[in-house]
């Protein structure tokens, strides 16, 4: 039997135990679904997701993200998803919000039919990876919630294998935003240092001289010298540093791959990998990569992306952006397939509208929910 009649057969007997599921209005209450459509039905609205700190970055400064909630509904089911919009991505709400405003999902009568509403969503427009990502997720969703079933359980992965995340901080010049920023360290195993800055070296002592865990760097294409990033590599071995992240501008192809020749230290793409095709070139430079749901445009591409990853023998790391925990639970599904996991955006916010992934003792814990996971707060 193949993958697609197996899920559709398993679903038989789940649909009809799912419960009339929770909405939401545009002004955040809940609400029941009531009714069968027998079509997929899209809603969405802008959410501003409020950083609980600043986050300094190799060019710019952010206390915000510009984030669309969405909803996916089918026979009264509701699937929840997200697009984060992170500067770099080139996406906005503006842009979200028009992409989803094109799709026509009414057409698909069969929520199962996943790589036909993929293929679809492409040729509606190119790129918008954040805003397929969004329906992607409210599609996984969906088809879990479908099946009675987590999306961990449907990949046939052991949740307890799921590693511990990393918590991301950035330097911050105030010395009591930067003590509180490694206060907050407290309860991982591992640290993620976002570099790229003046002062790389002097965040990195400020965090050693509180505490020996581990520390992973993102440098976020900050290091314009090979010379100066091989430095760098070097000297973090030196601090329990397990790898680099991005060290150098993604065009920078060919000095990326001299410091991986070089570097005592894993180098990861983060910025020059966006989504499957990238992967093979991405070999040729670096030493894993960083698969984020943002710009794989969602669970789908993502899972398909680490297996061929790792048939390549590389490393590979499963990020996130900030985001709730829809998307980031959404991404923990895939967590027991891969060596670090930074799923820590849900963390990082102060007005998060799930409940899901849960971080106990340093590790990634994923509900044992139907669909990704999450319930409305």
């Amino acid at each position: 039997m193949d993958r697609r009649n197996f899920l559709r057969t398993s679903a038989l007997g789940a649909m009809v135990a799912v419960a009339s599921p929770i909405s939401f209005s545009a002004n955040g209450q809940a609400t029941k679904q009531t009714g069968r459509s027998g079509r997929l039905n899209l809603s969405f609205e802008p959410y501003e997701l409020k950083l609980k700190h600043a986050f300094n970055l190799a060019k710019h400064q952010r206390t915000t993200t510009p984030d669309v909630q969405v909803q996916l509904e089918y026979d009264g089911i509701i699937g929840y998803g997200e697009a984060s919009m992170p500067p770099y991505l080139g996406e906005s709400v503006e842009s979200v919000t028009s992409f989803l405003s094109k799709l026509d999902l009414s057409q698909f009568s069969d929520p199962f039919r996943i790589e036909e509403i993929h293929d679809y969503m492409d040729s509606v427009a190119p790129n918008n990876r954040a805003a397929k990502a969004s329906v992607d997720i409210a599609l996984h969703d969906l088809l879990g919630k479908i099946m009675g079933q987590p999306w961990y359980k449907i990949w046939g992965l052991d949740p307890s294998k799921a590693p511990n995340t990393s918590f991301t901080i950035s330097y911050d010049a105030n010395p009591v935003e930067m003590q509180a920023k490694i206060d907050e360290t407290a309860p991982f195993k591992v640290i993620k240092i976002k570099m790229g800055l003046d002062h790389d070296k002097e965040l990195v002592k400020a965090i050693r001289e509180r505490t020996d865990v581990p520390i992973c760097v993102d440098a976020n294409q900050g290091w314009s010298s090979k010379e100066h990033a091989l430095e760098m590599c070097h000297w973090l071995n030196e601090q329990n540093c397990l790898f680099v992240e991005q060290p150098m501008p993604k065009e920078m192809f060919e000095e990326t791959a001299w410091v991986k020749e070089r570097s005592p230290l894993p180098i990861i793409a983060d910025e020059f990998l966006q989504r499957l095709p990238d992967v093979r070139r991405a070999a040729q430079a670096y030493d894993g990569i960083n698969i984020k749901l943002m710009k794989s445009t969602g669970m789908h591409e993502a899972y398909q992306m680490a297996v061929l990853a790792r048939a390549l023998g590389m490393k590979v790391m499963l990020g996130c952006m900030t985001e709730t925990s829809c998307a980031v639970t959404a991404a923990a599904q895939l967590s027991p397939m891969v060596d670090w996991a930074d799923l820590d955006g849900n963390l990082l916010i102060a007005n998060d509208r799930f409940d899901g992934i849960k971080i106990v003792d340093g590790q990634v814990t994923i509900p044992d929910r139907p669909g990704i996971g999450v319930e409305l707060l």
